[in-house]
This record gives C-alpha cells, structure tokens and sequence, in this order.
C-alpha cells in the first residue's frame, strides 16, 4: 500500500475523535471516562432534600446548563413520588481560560544564520508622521499576529426540597416538575446511540 493511502486511516480516525470532542455535553449522568465529560448528578441531603449540579463543557452554554439542571430537579422529584420542588439555593459557576496564540505562520526574523537581521521600513502616516517599521516592536500592516480566544465552561448547582399536592401559587422558586419535564424534555440534546 502506497504512503498517500495509508494516511488517509490515520486522518479518518483523527477527525471520528475531534469530532467526538467538539460536541456540547449532551443530558447524561456525569461519570468518569464517558466520550463527552460533563452531565448531572446529585446528593441525596435529607428524604426530600438533593443538592443537583449539572456540569456543561466549553461547549455547552449556560442556558444549556441551567435548563438541564432544572429538567434533573424535576425528573429527579418524580421518580421520589413527589408533585413539585423549591429551589432552595442555586449557583451558576464560570470557568473561564483566555488563550494567546502567536500566529504560526508568521516569523520576524530569518532563521539562526541571521540572528541580528531582519527587515525594518519607514514609512509615512498622516498625523504622525514618518515611522519605522520592526518586527520586533509590533506590525502595523498585519497587527499584532496574535489569536486570542476565550474558552468558558458553567456548572449549576441547586439544593432542591420536594414536596407533595399542588405548587404554591405566587411562589418564584416552586416548580412543577411535570411541567418542567414537559416544556424542557424536547430541547434537550441526549446522547448519541452507543455512546
């Protein structure tokens, strides 16, 4: 088999796995070792109190997050036999990272043979006047070439107490939990067959 069509395997198998990786974190339980990290658990407090978190990676939003905590709550109060919860405390953590990149492409100088050389220009701006041009002191035609991005991930937390018969009316952090199950259920993204 010749080079070129030995590359493409390896290439293939590399984009299956980056493809698996840019995926947002589907409603899952969070366990260790599962193809996309992140998803919901829980800690039972008392007989009808559970401290729920819901942890989304970089590409998981925080409406995401917030949602998917709240449809556990309520999945989470049905499957105890009870009616509706009250969020008794909740919290939306973010983690953010900024990233610098220097372009890749882009080298002020000209390699270990010319150490102490490189190009250096002048030229002339309205207002300004004449200025010089050096790599090393920053590039006004390209910029800086930089690339920055930051990447945040949120995770949600809430301790949730459940209760029986009908919700209070008036009361903003009493929920239905089959309503929120109902509303929220269709939006949320699951995961894959055989993942």
């Amino acid at each position: 088999m010749s080079r070129k069509f030995a590359v493409i395997p390896a290439l293939l198998a590399v984009s299956a796995l980056l493809a698996a990786c840019a995926t947002a974190t589907p409603y899952q339980p969070n366990l260790p070792g599962q193809k996309v990290k992140g998803g919901y658990s829980e800690v039972r407090l008392e007989p009808d109190r559970y401290r729920v978190t819901f942890q989304g990676n970089s590409l998981t939003s925080r409406e995401t997050v917030e949602g998917s905590l709240l449809y556990r709550a309520a999945e989470l109060t049905v499957a105890q036999g009870y009616d509706w919860f009250s969020v008794v405390d909740r919290n939306t953590d973010r983690k953010a990272r900024t990233y610098i990149e220097p372009d890749p492409f882009y080298h002020p100088w000209y390699g270990p043979y010319y150490p102490y050389w490189s190009p250096s220009w002048r030229y002339y701006g309205p207002g300004y006047g004449w200025r010089t041009w050096d790599p090393w002191w920053g590039d006004p035609f390209w910029a800086d070439r930089v690339d920055v991005r930051t990447v945040e991930r949120f995770e949600a937390t809430a301790e949730i107490q459940m209760r029986k018969g009908a919700k209070p009316e008036g009361d903003a952090r009493a929920f239905d939990a089959r309503a929120v199950m109902e509303n929220l259920g269709p939006r949320l993204q699951r995961p894959a067959p055989g993942a």
